[in-house]
């Protein structure tokens, strides 16, 4: 019996004046900077066309459809070949572990586990020498449902642990959408900035990470934490997560922020259902045609309970690795993790084995 039909780039699709950049998308399948094969999403009124094919016809038909598809198609191309600058001062050639230090009470995970200073930088210290490359300090939970904290609360959680681990030589990032917070962790020896908000959340925290010239994560959030999960909402999942992502870099751009200096994160829980986070994590390779280091957080979040039969945040573990190597194999630069020893083996296995493949013939 013939297979199911498989479907062909279209012609003339693009009406005059559309807008490519915001119509086409191009996902690489396999290693983002020598794939061969992809997938091409054309989002139409009501969903979106998937075509795979090989790279070189994707030029082809770009280029019969008119030059502002084939300039396009061009630089998505070139953005997803081109090796990522290290980032934080971190080189980008294997990816890196973010171990999450939540200075909180209410932290959906480990909410209460490091109250004080002392027992979140002995955290932190422990996270560095079980493999974490980077240290991330919060102190106000961002979980569904949270509440916000007063800066001076988040600042007293927060300053003193980025102090001592800067202090100690470790690479330390702030997670924090407060520009008076971020400001006092970059003083204190932070060397990133880890917004839920994408720099949007403050009015002043746009202009600091570009006037410090610091590297920033930009993540994507539908909504704010306290309603977030009520009922998001998209059109395409994950081409909207996209194209908001793809605005936010534009705005950092334009106020002096280095492409080199960004690194975009999906927000896997932030405003979306299971069916959603499912659905970004199947296309995550999609997010490389802006050019940016890839961050990722899915560590121990319920999606991994829903997805696995009700698990307790506590049994979460090899959930999450399986997230995280599914990432990583779609070329994701940082993983954030509460268990930093056991992703470290995963990543460790998985780069041997994936040194040792080749072709086959």
């Amino acid at each position: 019996m013939p297979g199911p039909e498989i479907p062909a780039l279209p012609r003339g699709f693009l009406r005059k004046g559309e807008d490519a950049a915001t119509t086409v998308y191009l996902r690489p399948l396999g290693a983002p900077d020598r794939f061969q094969q992809c997938e091409v999403l054309i989002r139409r009124p009501g969903g979106a066309l998937t075509v795979r094919c090989a790279k070189d016809d994707v030029l082809d038909w770009a280029r019969t459809e008119g030059e502002a598809l084939a300039n396009h198609i061009s630089v998505l191309i070139e953005r997803l070949a081109v090796p990522r600058p290290p980032f934080a001062g971190l080189a980008l050639d294997r990816p890196l572990i973010m171990g999450i230090i939540n200075v909180t009470p209410d932290s959906f995970s480990d909410g209460g586990e490091t109250p004080d200073t002392a027992t979140a930088v002995a955290r932190g210290r422990a996270m560095a020498v079980a493999g974490a490359d980077i240290l991330d300090v919060g102190g106000e939970s961002t979980r569904p449902g949270s509440r916000p904290v007063s800066a001076d609360e988040e600042l007293a959680r927060v300053v003193p642990v980025v102090r001592a681990l800067a202090g100690a030589g470790h690479t330390v990032t702030i997670d924090s959408r407060r520009a008076q917070v971020m400001e006092a962790a970059l003083d204190a020896g932070a060397v990133a900035v880890n917004d839920v908000t994408a720099l949007s959340g403050d009015e002043r925290s746009l202009t600091l990470v570009a006037d410090r010239g610091v590297p920033v994560i930009l993540m994507h959030m539908q909504g704010a934490p306290q309603t977030m999960q009520d009922d998001p909402h998209y059109d395409h999942a994950v081409l909207d997560i996209y194209d908001e992502l793809g605005r936010r870099v534009e705005t950092c751009l334009a106020a002096g922020i280095s492409r080199a200096a960004i690194a975009i994160d999906p927000g896997i829980g932030f405003g979306k259902t299971v069916a959603h986070n499912a659905e970004v994590l199947g296309r995550l390779s999609l997010l490389h045609g802006h050019g940016c280091a890839v961050a990722l957080g899915v560590s121990r979040k319920s999606f991994i309970a829903a997805l696995a039969q009700g698990e307790p945040v506590s049994d979460r573990v090899a959930g999450s690795l399986a997230a995280a190597l599914h990432a990583v194999a779609q070329g994701v630069h940082i993983v954030r993790v509460h268990d930093v020893a056991e992703t470290r083996q995963a990543f460790d296995v998985w780069q041997a084995i994936e040194a040792r493949g080749s072709p086959v013939e």
